[in-house]
């Protein structure tokens, strides 16, 4: 079977991975365009580009796949991709966060199996490793979905369930499904050929969005419940960062424990900030204690380590 693969960050890349290892014949990637990142703002190739070219597979990464794309630059680099796509033989296309709209054009070439990171039809769009989380839910997953103009809306191939442990944060459970998904891809495509894959249409019931994620929603409200703060804490685990600013300092809160505690004192006020009782935060309803943080310019430390080179008694946290 050949297939073309469609995919940009590392949860993409451990799925060509895995297709790759397989042995199945990859004669192209599309992937984005390289991007400016660190510090230095150096462009960097996607993590499927740097394992395609480390494997000797093309790579084509249009800014659009879109034919009627208005903007004449997108619209030239969609013509070339679709026709690089008409000229390649291949059997079916692989998708994993790939982060371009496939439209009709290419979806109409070749079938488009795409693999997601969420029991569809809850979290169905772009961050749904961070929003189950975020909200609070008990188990994920990954679908194996057939491909069409909706937003994650095909047919249903393949679904295994992943409980979501309490100390997740998007970066581990990223991990666990990236492994699961890849996987997955290998046996769905192994049934494909056998003629034993099923398409499944998704419930009408349950249907969720996961929104992408903006970084003005890491700054955290501590006139919400410890509970939210801490799930929010762990949803935005690596990225973009929960932070709270303390003395107009912007400080990045990387771990936190939620705790059922009360306290009279108004949210966001340091209750206490030592090595014995660690540092722990007035919320709305329950305290949180922040296990692990990070000044700007400096590394992420546990509270204790932080407190030495930041004292924070008798501050509040905004």
């Amino acid at each position: 079977m050949k297939i073309i693969f469609a995919g940009t960050p590392e949860f993409a890349a451990v799925a060509l991975q895995a297709l790759h290892e397989a042995g199945f014949e990859i004669p192209l990637v599309l992937t984005q365009p390289d991007r400016p990142a660190g510090r230095g703002m150096q462009m960097h190739a996607s993590a499927v580009k740097q394992f395609a070219l480390a494997h000797n597979i093309e790579v084509l990464q249009p800014l659009s796949l879109r034919l009627d794309s208005k903007d004449p630059e997108r619209a030239a680099q969609a013509a070339v991709a679709h026709a690089h796509l008409m000229a390649t033989d291949y059997d079916v296309m692989v998708v994993a966060a790939y982060g371009l709209i496939l439209p009709r054009s290419t979806l109409d070439i070749k079938p488009c199996i795409n693999i997601h990171g969420s029991l569809l039809p809850r979290w169905r769009g772009a961050a749904p490793i961070h929003r189950a989380i975020e909200t609070g839910d008990l188990e994920t997953g990954v679908t194996i979905m057939e491909m069409e103009e909706g937003l994650d809306t095909g047919p249903m191939l393949m679904m295994e369930r992943v409980p979501i442990a309490p100390g997740d944060t998007t970066a581990t459970l990223h991990d666990t499904l990236a492994a699961l998904g890849a996987r997955m891809i290998v046996d769905a495509l192994h049934a494909r050929a056998a003629g034993t894959l099923r398409a499944l249409p998704q419930p009408e019931a349950g249907v969720t969005y996961a929104a992408k994620i903006s970084k003005e929603e890491a700054a955290l409200d501590f006139s919400l419940s410890s509970a939210e703060l801490g799930r929010k804490i762990r949803a935005f685990n690596p990225f973009p960062g929960a932070h709270a600013e303390v003395n107009g300092v912007v400080i990045k809160i990387w771990g936190a424990e939620a705790l059922d505690a009360g306290s009279d004192a108004a949210p966001g006020q340091v209750l206490a900030a030592d090595a014995q009782h660690g540092i722990v935060i007035a919320c709305k309803q329950g305290t949180l204690r922040l296990t692990e943080l990070q000044k700007p310019g400096g590394k992420r430390l546990p509270a204790a380590e932080f407190l030495k080179g930041f004292p924070l008694d008798g501050l509040s946290l905004d």
